[in-house]
């Protein structure tokens, strides 16, 4: 039998991890709402800004913390290049050419990392955020904390720039259909651009804030972006509302099933759940055909 205080406690470190999954979601959520393209350099391109925070803390000092600004407008110009550079190019190829692209990116910024700063693991040391907090028993990681905050915030902005501003309405004419969007006078290659931009920027504010307390290594990137493509699917393609649900959803079903299964067998029944909603609901819980 689990008392409540480890029920408590593991519900805590689930949510939160949950934000920071959802995070990362809604990134790649961006990318596919806009463009049907998705992005198997997702979680690659989120461990590079990881290693961002760690070399900005190592060599000149500057906490992650401070350096996420940084770091998010790095990803957010990398995410415009890659757009222009390779995406761009493949946008009318065949599937299979679109899907190669990004998978080639992915594996090329993987081993990149790997030939630049060996597979060993790294930790960001004595960062200012640290320790923990007792909250009614339940005892909180102060970075874990910090970083579902920064995720929930990002995610409240995100929203409202979307579905209350003028470009986000563009962004969200050109999702629907880039056709009669650009008779309206909408530049559909900046919004795309725009896109890749935004959700590459997620990723600087996701991995900036995880560098705080989760090791680095060139392949942390393969666990965090199959995450984000089984919350996008969970959530439902295209709904960034979607996609933060299941990624919450995700850190909630992995922390239960580590602490009442065991911790080997949690990511069976993140997939479990997965497929279930497949099964009864293809389209996702907030998706549309």
């Amino acid at each position: 039998m689990y008392s409540a205080e480890i029920l408590a406690q593991t519900l805590a470190s689930g949510l939160l991890m949950g934000c920071i999954y959802a995070l990362i979601a809604v990134g790649l959520c961006m990318i596919w709402g806009l463009m049907e393209i998705v992005n198997f350099a997702h979680g690659d391109m989120m461990m590079h800004s990881m290693f961002m925070a760690f070399w900005l803390w190592t060599l000149f000092g500057i906490d992650p913390l401070v350096a996420m600004p940084l770091i998010m407008v790095i990803l957010f110009v990398t995410g415009v290049l890659v757009y222009f550079i390779i995406i761009k190019r493949v946008l009318k190829a065949p599937m299979l050419a679109q899907i190669l692209s990004t998978f080639g990116l992915g594996i090329f910024l993987r081993y990149l990392a790997q030939f630049l700063w060996t597979p060993d693991s790294r930790m960001v040391q004595e960062p200012w955020l640290d320790g923990r907090i007792d909250i009614a028993g339940v005892f909180i990681g102060v970075p874990q904390l910090a970083a579902s905050g920064v995720a929930i915030i990002a995610f409240i902005l995100l929203y409202l720039f979307v579905n209350r501003t003028e470009l986000g309405g563009a962004l969200l004419a050109v999702s629907e259909d880039r056709e009669a969007a650009s008779l309206m006078g909408i530049n559909s290659d900046k919004m795309f651009a725009l896109g890749w931009g935004i959700g590459a920027a997620c990723l600087g504010v996701s991995g900036a804030m995880m560098a705080n307390f989760y090791p680095i290594t060139p392949e942390v990137g393969l666990l965090f972006g199959l995450i984000a493509y089984v919350a996008v699917a969970l959530g439902g393609f295209g709904s960034i509302v979607g996609a933060f649900v299941g990624g919450v959803t995700i850190g909630l079903v992995e922390a239960l099933s580590g602490v009442l299964v065991a911790p080997a067998f949690k990511y069976v029944f993140v997939f479990g759940v997965y497929l279930a909603v497949v099964f009864i609901r293809p389209q996702g819980l907030w998706g549309r055909y």
